[in-house]
């Protein structure tokens, strides 16, 4: 199994938990809570594309970026996160180069694929334990936004849906039984 394989299996695994259940819930509507007027840089939204990118790599079918799931975090940040996990993702771009200087004495942009992938996975780990032991009250991490973002950007884009998962535009009767070949790609909904 590579790790396009997995990825689509956690993303359907997850479902409605990604970006949280208080997103779908609500969906995006205008509170208190709610800052307005986030708009990120374009150069902001290239990073997020070479993050998103090194998450969901070009591989048989095209990666993040090919998907602008860069654009897509900026749309959901500014229009659905509320002001702390706003500011929160936005705090975690710098802690990513900061990361990435730390461990490799240079930006993230100017890492090799291999770098970023080590890098990424030891954000992960850290974003993991901090879930783990994190309580309700308790901020979001930041990498964890970035990733769930990642995710639901991508397979609900068009090239994630119809490329990377199976896709029937408007299917026939429903059939409750399908065989499942190995190897097979899951279906978009």
């Amino acid at each position: 199994m590579n790790r396009r394989e997995a990825l689509n299996m956690v993303a359907l695994l997850m479902g409605g938990t990604i970006v949280g259940g208080s997103l779908f819930l609500e969906g995006c509507t205008t509170s208190d809570t709610k800052a307005a007027g986030v708009t990120l840089t374009p150069e902001q939204i290239a990073f997020l594309d070479e993050i998103a990118e090194t998450i969901i790599p070009t591989t048989n079918t095209p990666g993040a970026k090919a998907a602008k799931v860069g654009a897509f975090m900026q749309v959901m940040v500014a229009d659905c996160y509320e002001e702390k996990d706003q500011q929160i993702f936005l705090d975690g771009l710098n802690k990513v180069n900061e990361a990435a200087s730390k461990k490799f004495n240079a930006q993230f942009t100017k890492l090799s694929p291999e770098q970023r992938t080590e890098l990424l996975a030891q954000i992960d780990q850290e974003a993991a334990a901090y879930s783990k032991d994190k309580k309700k009250e308790d901020p979001n991490h930041y990498f964890t936004l970035m990733k769930q973002l990642t995710l639901l950007g991508y397979f609900s884009s068009e090239i994630g849906a119809t490329q990377a998962l199976r896709y029937v535009a408007v299917p026939g009767k429903y059939e409750g039984c399908i065989d499942y070949k190995k190897g097979d790609r899951a279906w978009a909904v």
